[in-house]
């Protein structure tokens, strides 16, 4: 069977909810364990994580170079390659909030901005909805990192990173999928609806 005849019919595949837990809970991470009813009338279990969601910002130079960060991810005990990104505050709409990530960690504030989509990084075990945000028209400032918040700011053209992708060091799923939307949106494929967004005279916007 090919893509074009699936339909939308889903039913034959659909999980219903039959009791939902808590597994764990901690100050950022929701562990949930529920137990399902599978299409042939089975049952199991499922364990996933909630989360609130968050953006993630493929920030274009004048001269069409990246802002990109390198920071250590205590689960993969590495220094990681990524596009700016960050997790939503409780009721944020995500433009406002990659702005706010955007000035904070690399003190840049972006005058034309455009929404490109949404990615799920992990579907088999968490909700995490990343949306991702092309931010152009860039006046740079003084960033603002959290506390505890330690990372590299630094400038990379769309091939050095495709490159560093093959070479297998930048391995972070929410970059490479800003790399193809990237790359599409050069090569004139995938359409960007750019809006103005002024830059305030103080503060992170």
């Amino acid at each position: 069977m090919r893509l074009r005849d699936l339909g939308s019919d889903t039913g034959h595949l659909r999980e219903t909810l039959l009791e939902s837990g808590q597994a764990w809970r901690g100050a950022f991470l929701d562990v949930r364990r529920d137990w399902v009813g599978l299409p042939d009338g089975s049952t199991s279990h499922r364990e996933y994580i909630v989360h609130p969601g968050a953006v993630m910002i493929v920030a274009l130079l004048d001269d069409g170079r990246l802002v990109v960060e390198r920071q250590w991810r205590f689960p993969m005990a590495e220094a990681m390659l990524e596009f700016p990104a960050g997790k939503l505050e409780a009721g944020e709409p995500p433009l406002q909030c990659a702005v706010r990530e955007l000035f904070e960690e690399t003190g840049y504030r972006a005058t034309e901005w455009a929404r490109a989509g949404v990615l799920h990084n992990a579907i088999a075990y968490s909700t995490e909805a990343i949306e991702v945000w092309f931010a152009r028209g860039l006046v740079p400032g003084e960033r603002n990192l959290d506390a505890g918040e330690f990372l590299d700011v630094f400038e990379a053209s769309l091939e050095e990173l495709e490159a560093a992708s093959m070479r297998g060091d930048l391995t972070d799923a929410k970059s490479l999928v800003g790399l193809l939307w990237l790359r599409h949106w050069r090569d004139g494929r995938w359409p960007l609806v750019w809006q103005l967004h002024p830059v305030p005279d103080k503060g992170c916007g």
